[in-house]
């Protein structure tokens, strides 16, 4: 039975969240059903990475078992065809070697979050930036952002929800740039706690803005308790926009 490694994006707009669930529609879902439209099958997809409700993807790797011993490209072709209706779409497939996984062979992922930075709202990009009105120090939240750099208990900027067995991440890279009117955060990591990305941007904007310092940043993390963290931020600019795997 051929596995295929399937690269997608997807707005996350429509769906709650990546996962399948029973009355809600997911990204994961849509897949499934475009599987089963094209080849009949009914199969579980396993994603690198399951994104939260409203979290967009421009680089997400997903992989599918089929039957059938189908060309890479016919595989990419029939399930876009069958995602027409849907906010997701297969950027890449090709035959993944012998025991890979999307998500357990996954070295990195990397995910970017967008702010627009500006006095008007977005109208082109509603529903896929942050929008703040009042400036942002993007120097100063890059700053603060290497204290999060290498291996610590994450646990300040853990969702209380989340199942990870352990608050120990390793957090590879923390960037902060502008880029025009809009401030990006990039940061990669092997894995992340659940809403770990989205403690860590809510908490760089209260630096950005002038109410917290670097060295406050710093006495959160450390003080590895939720309560410490700041305002988490919003799903709407959050992509997760890559995974690598060894070699690669």
């Amino acid at each position: 039975m051929p596995r295929y490694r399937l690269t997608i994006e997807y707005d996350g707009r429509p769906y709650n969240g990546f996962q399948a669930q029973a009355s809600q529609p997911s990204v994961q879902g849509a897949l499934e059903a475009a599987v089963k439209a094209f080849t009949g099958q009914e199969i579980r997809v396993a994603a690198a990475g399951r994104t939260d409700t409203g979290v967009h993807a421009t680089g997400q790797v997903v992989h599918v078992d089929l039957e059938r011993d189908w060309p890479a490209e016919t595989v990419m072709n029939a399930l876009n065809a069958h995602l027409t209706r849907e906010a997701v779409s297969v950027l890449d497939a090709s035959v993944a070697p012998e025991g890979w996984h999307a998500r357990f062979s996954a070295d990195e992922r990397r995910y970017l979050y967008r702010i627009l930075n500006r006095r008007a709202p977005p109208a082109l990009d509603k529903g896929k930036v942050w929008h703040m009105k009042k400036a942002l120090d993007a120097e100063a939240m890059h700053t603060a952002a290497q204290a999060l750099l290498g291996l610590h208990d994450f646990t300040t900027f853990r969702d209380m929800a989340c199942q990870a067995k352990s608050p120990l991440k390793t957090l590879d890279v923390a960037r902060v740039s502008r880029v025009g009117e809009e401030v990006h955060l990039v940061f990669e990591a092997r894995s992340f706690l659940h809403r770990q990305v989205r403690s860590m941007t809510g908490t760089l904007v209260e630096v950005g803005v002038g109410r917290w310092t670097a060295e406050d940043l710093k006495a959160a993390l450390e003080a590895r308790d939720r309560t410490a963290c700041g305002p988490v931020a919003p799903s709407v600019g959050l992509y997760l926009t890559g995974v690598r795997y060894e070699g690669e």
